[in-house]
């Protein structure tokens, strides 16, 4: 295939906007800044120093006792990583919107045997469907993949109670996709069975882009062990085994973003993580109640995602250039919804470093180009 694509010129003199996007989303400036340190080795004490640092800094954040793997890649490895590592050949998704339905296609290209628990975009994931698709099954499942927040509908799904049934299936593992939302959202990996939890920095964490993490429990990691083959980047064996030995990761990383990530760690434990959860819980109450006075809520009552509100357009506007004349005349960017959903729905990104006075400022924008 060749391209017909024609350069772009990058020309740096783009108007700064303010991120009301699902990701990424505001970076603060001293973590902005802290990315233009001189360069140094990535297999030096220096990055032994940094590496281990932002790694047992996010279990402490967490709360976590399993072991954190962080890598240059988007949360997207992730899906690729924990289907090689815990799948021999069957595996069961939850489908409920875009990126869940994007798992269970990795799973199908990566050739495992996929079985789908299928809803319409916006419904959530009901554990009990996953329970009956477990007992149906006649040889059981390697790995349960669930989408832990479904940011094309806005959808938080109870990934606790699907969690904790799966201590009845221990040959079972749990995959728990909490890009959009981890950090904004907190959630008891241990308490509810979680093997393989992970992440992107450009969401909830308010990082730059290009890192991805990864919690992975006791379990899973000796599951790959039995494996006779796994992922190279992104294996569970690979990556820890040379954390234990090393202190750094197997291969170069993207040390500018790591020492992002370890000034913006060392905020968010300041604040900490309960704390950080309340303030998005209180972005997320005011934004849902923002838009059931003007428009409607687009997820399943009850399912409302903490971290992106996706906003049903029961008002007819024109979402395409609503979003356009907010971005041009205030200097603020959020969404138009997702795929199909583009003209049925908008989408704010309220996560990260954000607050319900920040917020407040781009519905108000809002409501001045939507004339509500």
């Amino acid at each position: 295939m060749v391209t017909q694509r024609e350069k772009q010129e990058y020309t740096d003199d783009y108007p700064e906007k303010t991120l009301y996007l699902p990701g990424p989303t505001e970076v603060r400036e001293d973590v902005i800044e802290a990315m233009a340190q001189p360069m140094f080795g990535h297999r030096m004490d220096r990055m032994t120093d940094l590496y281990t640092t932002i790694v047992e800094d996010t279990k402490e954040f967490l709360g976590t006792d399993n072991e954190v793997i962080i890598l240059t890649a988007s949360g997207t490895e992730f899906w690729e990583a924990t289907t090689l590592n815990l799948v021999e050949d069957d595996m069961l998704v939850a489908t409920s919107g875009a990126f869940s339905e994007r798992q269970a296609n990795v799973a199908d290209r990566l050739g495992k045997n996929v079985d789908r628990v299928e809803y319409a975009w916006g419904q959530a994931v009901k554990p009990a469907d996953i329970r009956d698709a477990l007992e149906a099954s006649e040889d059981g499942y390697d790995a349960v993949g669930v989408v832990m927040n479904e940011t094309s509908t806005g959808v938080r799904n109870p990934v606790e109670e699907i969690g904790d049934l799966m201590a009845d299936y221990p040959d079972t593992y749990f995959v728990v996709d909490a890009i959009s939302c981890l950090g904004g959202d907190r959630i008891d990996i241990e308490a509810h069975n979680i093997d393989a939890l992970f992440t992107s920095t450009q969401k909830a964490f308010a990082m730059p882009p290009g890192l991805a993490v990864c919690t992975v429990s006791d379990a899973a990691y000796e599951r790959e062990l039995e494996k006779e083959s796994a992922s190279w980047y992104g294996g569970f064996q690979r990556t820890l085994d040379y954390y234990d030995r090393k202190g750094q990761t197997h291969s170069t990383p993207a040390i500018p973003i790591m020492l992002a990530y370890r000034k913006q760690m060392k905020h968010m434990l300041d604040e900490g993580h309960d704390a950080r959860d309340q303030r998005h819980r209180e972005m997320a109450e005011y934004t849902r109640e923002w838009a059931r006075e003007h428009f409607g809520l687009f997820p399943e009552e009850g399912y409302e995602s903490q971290t992106v509100t996706c906003i049903e357009n029961t008002r007819g506007i024109d979402v395409a250039e609503t979003v356009e004349a907010v971005s041009e005349e205030y200097d603020m960017v959020f969404s138009s919804g997702y795929g199909d959903l583009s003209e049925e729905s908008f989408r704010i990104g309220h996560m990260g470093e954000h607050t319900v006075e920040s917020i407040t400022e781009l519905t108000d924008a809002i409501e001045d180009v939507a004339d509500l």
